[in-house]
């Protein structure tokens, strides 16, 4: 009679069960590759060099008791039986192996955790950056503008911001090379400085931004986040329409601005501009909404500019600092630019006879001179700049130099304001005149921060004006955030358009193949029949995609179109 040997049962132990269990001798495995990154190594039974050790002995322990001769790996191989020693050599700790395939495997192991460690990570960020792209494609670029203007900086932080207009496609490529920003433009005025961004992400565009701005000036956060303002969406769109229209000018109505966004339209829309899509249509909408007021109102009727408002201050200025009256004041203009002609212009009309202009060159002088042949000029070059102030009362300065060509110093040594006094309007950002000029005797120096009592009259006289162009602004604005909503169907549209296009095609080949009869004229028919059953199919809901509507509606008919016709899938890959 054959006896069977009986089943061996489950030890009463519960330590022994745990200790024996596949669970523990995996997680044995690992603790030994954790220490292996601290200098311990696998090794075979040959423990003899750590018997003064007690981590040593203590690992000794342990692989005997659980004694893992049959474990297998991560790589589906058998582990032989794995002892952790520590050999005491010159060094300290070494790392001691009878065979070295057990320090191949581990190596092995540790390579493939890695591995997989790499695989799982680009996993994420492809899945993240998906996920992102498809945001993109539904989300059109928010606009943002961020800046400083005469109504919150004085001209002394607007100066340290100031971009000359041919830098001003620099500093907008030097604003995209941000991870957050799409589209740039930068306005840069004697009044303003703007940066208009475009972006998928307000909050990391508008950070990077600002943080762009401080470098740039050399500000401190405290100084330059009191100046600035921070516009987003519907609110920056409104502010760009309302400064083409001259209704945020510091002279209401003036129509320099408008020629400045002009130029910063066509800066952007250039081959080195970074304006994009969308700041490129919203400067063009801005230079359309500035024209339709001008046409529209009389907002730039009997409007003045800041050269001419520094004109009739120094005329208001002229009895009470220097005791004579305006036509009696000898005048010198310093710099031959647009300001400089505006001056001019104004200065005629109030029948001014004389005028002295200093410059760098000649050319530009003798171009005004030709353009005002009422006005007698007296033309100088700029090393006679010093001797000129003497012989004049009244001085305005607008040159393109980033300082201060008239300092304190300067006129201490020759001795400006002794023999009469002398009055200076500088309507140059950054400033031509320094601050500290005031200080010297005779000397009443003014600025364009300093002009706010002639445009406070002006813009009083044109509050009816300013609300007759504030509703042609709204009708700009619904018609710029329309076309930017469209934006947001042109994937599902365009993914539409495939989709019938690849179901037309595969339907008439189907057809062709029993069509043989059929001459290439014929075939040419049914083509063409195919196609405009499908573009009139198409029609309804690319009309509904295209409506203006709200974010809230359009996001629902997306939804709507894009179960409807299951284009969730094509706009994911």
């Amino acid at each position: 009679m054959s006896h069977s040997t009986p089943p061996s049962l489950p030890s009463k132990c519960p330590i022994k069960r745990i200790t024996q269990s596949q669970y523990f001798r995996v997680l044995y495995i690992h603790a030994l590759i954790f220490l292996s990154f601290f200098g311990i190594a696998f090794a075979s039974d040959d423990i003899s060099a750590c018997n003064r050790c007690p981590i040593g002995q203590l690992s000794r322990k342990i692989s005997a008791f659980v004694s893992p001769s049959k474990v297998t790996n991560f790589l589906g191989q058998t582990e032989s039986r794995i002892t952790a020693t520590i050999g005491i050599n010159r060094c300290g700790v070494s790392l001691s192996n009878t065979t070295g395939v057990n320090r191949k495997q581990s190596v092995l192991m540790m390579s493939t955790i890695d591995e997989v460690a790499t695989k799982v990570k680009k996993a994420k960020k492809d899945k993240l950056d998906k996920a992102v792209r498809v945001e993109n494609l539904t989300n059109p670029l928010q606009v943002h503008v961020i800046g400083l203007s005469h109504h919150n900086a004085g001209v002394e932080v607007r100066e340290k911001l100031a971009v000359p207009e041919n830098e001003w496609n620099l500093e907008s490529a030097r604003l995209c090379e941000q991870d957050n920003i799409v589209e740039a433009a930068v306005l840069s005025t004697c009044n303003r400085f703007e940066v208009y961004i475009a972006s998928h992400s307000a909050r990391s565009a508008i950070r990077e931004a600002y943080s762009h701005l401080q470098k740039r000036s050399g500000l401190s956060h405290s100084e330059l986040r009191k100046s600035l303002f921070i516009l987003s969406g519907d609110d920056a769109v409104w502010h760009i329409l309302r400064v083409s229209a001259g209704l945020d000018s510091l002279v209401v109505g003036e129509g320099q601005i408008l020629s400045q966004v002009r130029q910063c339209y066509l800066h952007c829309t250039e081959e080195e501009g970074s304006g994009g899509k969308v700041v490129s249509r919203l400067f063009n909408t801005a230079v359309s909404a500035g024209k339709r007021v001008r046409s529209e109102t009389s907002i730039s009727k009997g409007a003045v500019s800041i050269s001419s408002a520094a004109v009739e201050f120094g005329k208001f200025r002229c009895e009470p600092d220097l005791r004579k009256p305006f036509e009696k004041a000898r005048l010198l203009i310093v710099g031959a630019g647009t300001m400089s002609r505006l001056l001019l212009i104004h200065l005629q009309s109030l029948g001014v006879k004389k005028v002295t202009l200093v410059n760098r060159s000649m050319p530009k002088c003798r171009d005004l001179e030709a353009e005002f042949k009422e006005i007698e000029f007296d033309i100088k070059l700029s090393d006679q700049l010093d001797q000129t102030i003497l012989e004049s009362d009244i001085v305005f300065t607008s040159t393109s130099s980033t300082g201060c060509i008239i300092t304190k110093d300067g006129l201490e040594k020759i001795n400006a304001g002794r023999s009469h006094p002398i009055l200076f309007v500088d309507i140059s950002v950054p400033r031509n005149i320094e601050e500290e000029c005031n200080e010297v005797d005779g000397i009443f120096s003014y600025d364009v921060d300093d002009l706010k009592m002639v445009v406070a009259r002006n813009t009083a006289l044109r509050r009816r004006e300013i609300l007759e162009a504030e509703d042609i602004l709204v009708e700009e604005q619904n018609k710029f955030q329309g076309w930017q909503q469209s934006l947001s169907a042109i994937p599902a549209i365009s993914k539409m358009q495939e989709k019938f296009e690849t179901m037309r095609a595969e339907e008439v080949r189907k057809a062709s193949n029993k069509l043989t009869n059929l001459s290439p004229k014929e075939m040419e028919v049914v083509e063409k029949l195919s196609k405009g059953i499908v573009n009139k199919m198409m029609h309804g809901p690319m009309s509904a995609l295209r409506q203006p509507e709200g974010p809230e509606e359009k996001k629902k008919t997306l939804h709507i179109l894009k179960a409807m016709f299951k284009l969730e899938k094509e706009l994911m890959n």
